[in-house]
């Protein structure tokens, strides 16, 4: 009876092994190597634009935002193409059609955005 639920128990610690054991390995190769010494260059702030700050609620400069939905739009045309090319030769040409109409509303919006400057970065 408890043979039908092995693989969801080889799965579950598939998924732990996967997770936790990159980290575990990380963490006991710096300390038998000893790297585990904070500088002010190690402490400093990575890839995000400016410096650490005191307040959380500190307000985000809204390009942040719009670059990331901007990003979230692009990545999920991409997530409706690859059905849509597999699936091609199934739907026919209204399949077809109605995806280049999808296509021809994101190149409207791209071109507004470009237009508009949001593309930019000072």
């Amino acid at each position: 009876m408890l043979e039908g639920y092995f693989p969801i128990l080889l799965f579950i610690l598939v998924g732990l092994g996967v997770g936790v054991g990159p980290m575990a390995i990380g963490w006991v190769l710096s300390t038998a190597m000893g790297h585990n010494r904070p500088d002010s260059e190690k402490l400093s702030p990575y890839e995000c634009g400016f410096e650490a700050f005191e307040d959380a609620r500190m307000k985000f400069d809204v390009r942040y935002y719009l670059v990331a939905i901007l990003f979230i739009l692009f990545d999920l045309e991409i997530a409706f193409l690859f059905p849509w090319a597999i699936s091609l030769r199934e739907i026919g040409s209204a399949g077809f059609w109605s995806m280049m109409v999808f296509l021809g509303i994101l190149v409207v919006g791209f071109v507004y955005e470009w237009k508009k400057g949001a593309l930019e970065w000072d």
